[in-house]
């Protein structure tokens, strides 16, 4: 019988492919009639494998013999061909591709296999070390008959059960908002977040006397009017710190725009295009590098005016610096002169203060690394400093890499009691010019000076209690911060060792700053704990009118019930008998309530609810007379409300 074209081409020797050539392939169409022809050729196995076999274009698959790796002879006869697998019979494009099918198939099952193997000996050794802890633990008890098998099957459900219970919880309450996952009854209470920023105890000894009115600081901070904050910056107190707080971290109606790259922000009242901030980040160094409250109070009000040469506008005295014959300068008249301008705007001033051994040191490391301060204008009396009355301690750009003793022995370093200085008025003391007065009084009046100006200042904080600093800005403008502030127990002045006679040499050096810092401190902290007093006093005040108020509504329930009680037992003729008018047992329970909540609410004297009852008894004597048998369980009510009074 003859065979097809297409079987013979397939039989033959097939022909080499060019390089780059795609590879021949057969006819998908005619193959049937090709097995068709080989069964016929051999009815036995041959055919029952070509009836059983795979549907057309497929072969064997897995189970079929390995594919060969020549091509068939050209002497290859009908029966060798017959005898060779179906799957020759197709193109080798397509019989690479089975291959590598089976391939992938032979991989899946032993992974598959390898994985069930797996998990299965993973899941034997954890019964092993579950049934050995819960054994070690359970000692005692697993020696009652078939314990082993209750104790695995326990242990597995507990586990289990733990498990639901731990996701349950992730899904219900993902977040740090959820009670459960705090614990809150099962740990101690968490510290006052107040208490003991500097290691010390929270309630100390007052050494200085201060007034009701030099404790309570209350300002009544109008952003949308014409108030304005006046942040005066000292030297490495942390002001940088506290002036980003000022313009990132603050909850205002309208918050402050800053954009990266970009140092300052801009920080506009609500509606409007003028600045509420006056300091680094808002307005600029716009009097001058860490301008002290000399250049501050005399350029601030001209700048927020429009005269931007303030700074050079001469004062009251003359231009040699000698000083102010006005013993009242600093009085509270002049401060509060000084601190508004000719629009009216006030203004509030600010500032931040540090322990003066760690501020000199960080001032030196700062100093070492090339920092100079000389865009400072330190201007007073309307002119900056001459070079004899403000020498330089370096020759050349700047100071850097130097020691800390050179640091200390210059006596023109401004380093030295640089806290007293920039907070004093200096046009007392004839600026810079030191040969005015005597150092013993000039140190003495610019101490006193700092003091009175610090303790007039809307608000001061201290770089060693930065919760409490926020506590008090936060009650003293009634404006809230987004985040807490951070205390930073670690600074470049901590990692300074330095022994005792040094500390010694820098506290005489800073003898001034130190006498007000103390000071500082103990005003600090005794607004701190007077601002909380007052706190709880008012939260204690709430409470009892909450009480109050909400045994009023109480009893003035029962009172409703039991008057309604009395109305519906009396008979309706009878009512209408002794009541002529029916509106005036009504208006009798109004009249009754509300004295009930005038008692309740005000914090009046008996005497003077005695005369109240009188009075209303003459007003309505009629309603007394007509409703005696009701008004007398009425008077017995109040009279106990006032003795529970």
């Amino acid at each position: 019988m003859a065979l097809p074209a297409c079987a013979a081409r397939a039989l033959g020797p097939p022909l080499q492919p060019e390089r780059g050539a795609p590879a021949r392939t057969t006819c998908p169409r005619r193959h049937s009639r090709v097995e068709a022809g080989l069964a016929e050729s051999r009815p036995g196995a041959v055919a029952a494998s070509v009836r059983e076999g795979p549907p057309r274009g497929v072969s064997h698959g897995f189970n079929s013999l390995p594919l060969p790796s020549e091509p068939l002879k050209a002497a290859s006869s009908l029966a060798g061909a017959v005898r060779a697998p179906l799957s020759a019979l197709l193109p080798r494009g397509r019989r690479r591709r089975m291959h590598d099918l089976r391939r992938r198939w032979d991989l899946g099952s032993l992974c598959r296999a390898l994985l069930t193997r797996g998990l299965a000996a993973l899941g034997h050794s954890l019964k092993h070390v579950l049934g050995a802890i819960f054994s070690k633990i359970f000692g005692p008890l697993a020696s009652v008959g078939n314990m082993d098998e209750k104790s695995n099957k326990l242990l597995l459900a507990l586990v289990m059960l733990f498990l639901f219970a731990v996701i349950v919880l992730q899904y219900v309450c993902p977040g740090t908002e959820c009670q459960l996952l705090r614990l809150q009854a099962f740990s101690s209470p968490g510290p006052d977040p107040y208490r003991s920023e500097d290691e010390s105890s929270a309630r100390f000894v007052p050494r200085y006397n201060f007034s009701r009115g030099d404790l309570l600081r209350k300002v009544d901070f109008d952003i949308k009017g014409d108030d304005l904050i006046v942040f005066l910056h000292i030297q490495k107190t942390g002001g940088t710190t506290f002036g980003r707080h000022l313009v990132r971290n603050i909850q205002l109606e309208q918050p402050c725009e800053c954009r990266v790259g970009q140092k300052k922000c801009t920080c506009h009242r609500p509606g409007k295009r003028e600045t509420w901030l006056f300091s680094r980040f808002s307005t600029g160094w716009s009097c001058g590098l860490h301008a002290d409250w000399t250049e501050l109070t005399s350029c601030v009000p001209a700048v927020v005016d429009g005269k931007r040469d303030a700074r050079l506008r001469p004062a009251s005295k003359d231009r040699q610096g000698s000083p102010n014959p006005n013993p009242g300068a600093n009085s509270a008249s002049s401060t509060k002169a000084r601190n508004t301008s000719k629009r009216g705007k006030n203004f509030h001033y600010i500032t931040i203060l540090r322990d003066p051994v760690s501020r000199y040191l960080s001032e030196w490391r700062h100093v070492q690394r090339g920092a100079t301060w000389k865009a400072s204008l330190h201007v007073c009396d309307g002119r900056p400093p001459t070079s004899e009355e403000l020498p330089s301690c370096y020759t050349g750009d700047d100071w850097s890499g130097c020691p800390l003793k050179e640091f200390m022995d210059c006596p023109y370093n401004l380093a030295n009691n640089r806290q007293v200085r920039m907070l004093s008025d200096l046009t007392l003391v004839g600026c810079y010019n030191l040969s005015v007065m005597p150092e013993k009084q000039r140190n003495k009046v610019l101490l006193e000076s700092a003091k009175s100006n610090l303790k007039r200042m809307a608000f001061f904080g201290l770089t060693e209690f930065q919760r409490k600093t926020q506590y008090l800005f936060e009650k003293t403008f009634n404006m809230n911060f987004i985040s807490p502030f951070t205390q930073y127990n670690t600074t470049r002045a901590s990692s300074v060792e330095i022994n005792e006679e040094i500390q010694k040499r820098i506290e005489g050096l800073n003898f001034l700053d130190m006498e007000l810092y103390s000071y500082a401190k103990d005003l600090f902290l005794q607004r701190y704990q007077f601002m909380r007093q007052k706190e709880h006093q008012e939260a204690r005040r709430k409470r009892q009118e909450q009480r109050k108020f909400l045994k009023g509504r109480f009893l003035q329930t029962h009172f409703q019930s039991q008057s309604r009680g009395q109305s519906q037992s009396q008979n309706p003729s009878q009512n209408q008998s002794q009541n002529p008018n029916p509106n005036a047992h009504q208006n009798l329970i109004q009249n009754l309530t509300h004295n009930l909540i005038q008692n309740l609410t005000q914090n009046s004297s008996h005497g003077s609810g005695q005369k109240e009852n009188r009075a209303n008894q003459k007003q309505n004597p009629g309603q007394e007379q007509n409703d005696s048998s009701t008004s007398n369980g009425t008077h017995d009510y109040i009279g106990s409300v006032e003795k529970w009074r």
